[in-house]
């Protein structure tokens, strides 16, 4: 009963104002109800208030009320419609559960509860999931870290894998754990390089590559799930031998650091040695090609000289004898000491061997400038039969000899 009511508060149901004050009659109240919600609804109100079929005043103020308020709600549950969207984020509308529409960033608005809903979804937030450990190094998980390498090696791999969103459609309906979707991404990629690569390699040498693979491979795999999901980046954290096997795998690194740093030293030694032996056996080689071609020379030169005595001795046969006699006699006093003898005293006097003494100081002398050489004397061959002939090769293969010997 409205508080308008000019019956409010009498005892009675006849319409007198005057009377008793009082609390109303409930069958009165009741009464009342029924007539103002026929009179709502259309009905014919029952009972002496006129019989015009009009609702009274009360009923009237009551259906206004009621329409504004209706309407008032109506309001609020279009507004409820009104969502914004921020510009790192993408709006996706669904209409009873289904995709409707992707919306940009701004103010935007759709159907109320329960006809449509949306998801607003994050593209440039970096996520980041972690395989192999929890927060730290020390938590490890160990069904995710423990992996098989090509030479039947285990290795402990942690690394961190860090993506962003490129489709938020797709990111919403092909997924129904995304995180889970990339651990299990990033542990199938490591495992399939970790597993053609050697030991040495994962651990030393080929980590920045090992990432780089395992990056293209967890992208390949999400691509094919169209999972939405883009990575930026994978980065090891640790790699290494389990803990039972760490001091024996620590031993095997110092015996191979040992066994590269006597390679080291055996090659330091064979740069050293070999291009010394190298640089005397070419020296050999052209001292001996030079000895090849000064013999060569000096054998053709004899005979070219052989045969000018000869053409020489067959115009004049007793001077060319002579002259090879006196230059052979020459030659060979020039070659040995000269020994004085007292034929009178039948006793021998040694002479003081001034020849030896001036060949050893000219000797020296070209030893300390070796642009002053000494001539050497020119000597003819001796003709066949000829006396001088026999001392004469014998001087000639005694100075050989002694050529020889210098060298």
């Amino acid at each position: 009963m409205s508080l308008n009511d000019p019956r409010w508060g009498n005892q009675g149901g006849n319409g007198n104002k005057g009377g008793n004050q009082g609390p109303p009659d409930l069958e009165d109240l009741w009464r009342d109800f029924n007539r103002r919600l026929s009179g709502l609804f259309g009905g014919k109100s029952s009972g002496g208030d006129g019989g015009d079929g009009r609702p009274p005043v009360g009923a009237r103020q009551f259906g206004g009320g009621l329409g504004i308020l209706i309407g008032l709600v109506v309001i609020v549950w279009l507004a409820s419609g009104l969502y914004i969207v921020d510009a790192s984020q993408r709006g996706v509308v669904l209409r009873f559960g289904k995709l409707h529409e992707t919306t940009e960033p701004g103010l935007q608005w759709r159907l109320p509860y329960p006809i449509d809903s949306h998801e607003l979804v994050n593209l440039t937030g970096v996520r980041t999931v972690e395989v192999g450990y929890r927060g730290s190094e020390r938590n490890k998980v160990l069904n995710e870290s423990l992996m098989l390498t090509d030479d039947e090696n285990i290795i402990n791999i942690q690394f961190a894998v860090q993506y962003v969103l490129k489709d938020p459609v797709a990111y919403l309906f092909n997924n129904r754990l995304p995180e889970d979707t990339v651990v299990h991404a990033a542990e199938t990629a490591m495992r399939e390089i970790v597993g053609k690569s050697k030991m040495d390699f994962v651990l030393y040498e080929g980590r920045e590559q090992i990432a780089v693979d395992a990056q293209r491979i967890m992208q390949q795999i999400l691509d094919r799930y169209q999972t939405g999901i883009q990575i930026s980046k994978l980065t090891l954290q640790n790699a290494q031998p389990p803990e039972q096997v760490q001091a024996a795998f620590d031993d095997a690194v110092k015996a191979g650091q040992d066994l590269e740093r006597q390679k080291n030293e055996g090659e330091a030694y064979r740069n050293d040695v070999l291009p010394k032996a190298q640089g005397t056996a070419s020296r050999l080689l052209e001292e001996a090609n030079g000895y090849k071609q000064r013999i060569i020379a000096s054998a053709e030169g004899d005979a070219s000289r052989f045969k000018q005595v000869l053409a020489e001795y067959v115009k004049a046969p007793e001077v060319t004898r002579q002259r090879m006699y006196i230059d052979t006699m020459q030659q060979i006093m020039m070659n040995t000491s000269k020994v004085m003898l007292d034929s009178k005293g039948s006793g021998n006097l040694l002479y003081l061997p001034l020849d030896k003494l001036m060949q050893q100081a000219g000797a020296s002398s070209q030893a300390n400038d070796p642009s002053m050489r000494a001539a050497e004397p020119v000597t003819l061959p001796p003709l066949i039969g000829d006396p001088a002939s026999s001392g004469d090769l014998r001087s000639r293969d005694g100075l050989r000899s002694r050529e020889r010997g210098e060298r």
